[in-house]
């Protein structure tokens, strides 16, 4: 099993990470290795923040999970936390991203970017698959997307998925072989970390 870190935004969407736990706890799917970053200080430099937490609370984690509420674009302390993941650092390599799109943002739509991935979560699908062609489209369809992670859904070669909550919890197997699939593409994730981190919450 892999070990994986949750970000989310605690006071709104603390049900959907228990809810994830709980999941996980009956099926056996991770190695939970999250743990509350809320307490590092806003004053210090966007290196000794990354290097703090991705060396003592990402640590050995490979694979990070988004859970992506109304607010959680505007949380500093989230996008601390998926640069982190993606930085590839000297002690702590960089980990792979899922996306999930919580019930509260309305979003029914996913997309894919790992091999055999529409078979294994999407087989139920009989619609047409498309490519999303630019940025302007990946605000539109993913308006609580963070800037940051829309940063890397342009550049394909992060190889981010994005899944509603729905798919991502109604089958086990199919959490499973996303968190799996995440972890093996990971390596070969050439992320975009040009935007600077965000200072305060808004």
């Amino acid at each position: 099993m892999h070990k994986v870190f949750i970000s989310y935004h605690h006071d709104n969407d603390q049900w959907a990470k228990e809810e994830i736990l709980d999941l996980n706890q009956e099926h056996q799917i991770f190695v939970d290795g999250s743990v509350d970053t809320g307490d590092i200080s806003g004053e210090l430099s966007d290196e000794a923040i990354r290097a703090k937490i991705r060396d003592e609370y990402l640590k050995d984690t490979t694979v990070t999970i988004v859970l992506v509420g109304l607010d959680t674009m505007n949380r500093k302390h989230i996008d601390w936390e998926i640069y982190s993941s993606m930085y590839d650092g000297a002690k702590n390599k960089k980990s792979g991203l899922i996306v999930v799109t919580l019930p509260s943002t309305g979003c029914i739509n996913w997309f894919t970017s790992h091999d055999g991935e529409k078979e294994a979560l999407y087989s139920d699908h009989k619609g047409d698959w498309f490519s999303i062609e630019n940025r302007s489209e990946w605000e539109e369809r993913y308006p609580y997307l963070s800037n940051r992670l829309i940063d890397n859904l342009v550049a394909a070669e992060a190889k981010i998925s994005v899944i509603n909550w729905d798919r991502f919890t109604r089958d086990p197997e199919g959490m499973r072989f996303l968190i799996d699939a995440t972890y093996k593409d990971r390596v070969a994730c050439t992320y975009d970390l040009s935007r600077d981190m965000r200072r305060a919450n808004s």
